[in-house]
């Protein structure tokens, strides 16, 4: 009977671990929404806010590589999302 239960509560839970499907065109650092940066690879709630917020307090990004001034963000963690950013004009 537990295993039933047990089958039927994971059928109705999201996937979590898995890779992360990358956007199909790069996101723009200057436009993006919390939820169009969590659509990066390995990009959470916490980092978008994170995100978020240095556009907000430093002004539009200049190049994607200012991302690595967020903190969580290094240099591995940009090289990975590098292939899916731009820094596009600010709005």
């Amino acid at each position: 009977m537990k295993a039933i239960l047990l089958s039927g509560l994971l059928a109705f839970m999201p996937l979590q671990g898995g890779k992360a499907k990358a956007p199909p065109e790069p996101i723009d650092l200057n436009t993006a929404t919390a939820t169009e940066l969590m659509q990066l690879p390995r990009v959470g709630a916490r980092t978008a806010a994170r995100i978020l917020d240095y556009r907000r307090t430093h002004g539009p990004f200049r190049k994607p590589e200012e991302i690595m001034n967020i903190k969580g963000i290094g240099e591995k963690a940009f090289l990975r999302l590098r292939p899916h950013l731009r820094a596009g004009e600010a709005p």
